[in-house]
């Protein structure tokens, strides 16, 4: 009895559930299914086309900006680009997600109300992604940064190719893309603001005449500084000063940032050929100037 009441029970169950499918619309659930993939392919393109042609309308902006010279300062004009561009791809990103995320039928606003301790957990993790954003929006109010200029942040210096909400792009003089978070930027060395002093050292044998050495000079001095445009000031010649053990003539000059090395080495091997051409002694331990 026991065992004929269970079967009864069971095929009970199993003839429900057999009519619970029969019952089933399958053809209006199919429908629903497309409904909804169709939507959500149209919302991709429309996104896709938002952002296309906001991008687009943006570089135009900052194409006709820069051909009326409303910012003097191109680096700065494709400073703010970049950061707008990137603002506008992260608004959309936004709201395609909070559409895709409806669409679908998630209640986006009642699961965010009452995520509870998920809110809480996403709020702590949303600190870093803050804090980059405030001190992105202050490195370029204080203008301490823009697209072009060579800087070191942390012991990376490079060109800052891209400042964003989040990070800072800098290339490195090898090609190495650094990205930075915002936060990290506390301390920047900017080498692109205003013009540069490049120390040209000339090691010389102690047997050297420093008279001779000082005269050879002035006299390239005098040819170079009609042809160097980068050139801000006259050169000017220290004398003799010691770098570790070495004697070294030193002569100083003012450049326009970013040419520094290209002058100094310009100015070294002239020296260098005079002082050969009149035979004046050198010392061989290394030809090296260093730049500040």
């Amino acid at each position: 009895m026991v065992i004929a009441a269970s079967n009864a029970q069971l095929n009970k169950q199993i003839e429900e559930v057999r009519k619970a499918f029969t019952d089933l619309s399958w053809h209006q659930i199919l429908q629903q299914c497309l409904n909804k993939l169709l939507l959500i392919i149209l919302t991709i393109i429309l996104f896709a086309f938002i952002l296309w042609i906001g991008r687009l309308t943006i570089n135009h902006l900052f194409m006709e900006s820069n051909k009326h010279q409303l910012l003097k300062n191109s680096n700065r004009l494709a400073t703010i680009r970049a950061l707008t561009l990137n603002i506008y791809r992260y608004t959309c990103y936004f709201f395609f997600l909070y559409a895709l995320l409806s669409e679908i039928g998630v209640p986006v606003g009642t699961l965010i109300a009452g995520a509870g301790i998920f809110s809480i957990a996403l709020g702590l993790g949303a600190q870093g992604f803050v804090s980059d954003l405030v001190n992105g929006f202050f490195i370029l109010l204080e203008q301490q940064l823009d697209v072009g200029d060579v800087v070191e942040v942390d012991q990376i210096k490079g060109t800052v190719t891209a400042l964003g909400i989040r990070t800072t792009k800098v290339t490195s003089a090898d090609g190495t893309l650094n990205y930075i978070p915002n936060r990290n930027i506390t301390i920047v060395r900017n080498f692109s603001r205003n013009d540069m002093v490049a120390n040209v050292d000339i090691h010389i044998a102690p047997s050297a005449v420093i008279s001779e050495v000082a005269a050879t000079v002035r006299a390239v001095n005098q040819k170079l500084v009609a042809t160097t445009p980068e050139l801000r000031d006259q050169p000017v010649i220290v004398g003799p000063v010691t770098i570790g053990t070495q004697l070294a003539f030193r002569v100083t000059i003012t450049v326009a940032n970013g040419s520094q090395s290209q002058a100094a080495s310009k100015f070294l091997a002239a020296y260098l050929q005079a002082l050969h051409a009149k035979n004046i002694p050198l010392s061989w331990e290394g030809e090296h100037h260093n730049e500040h």
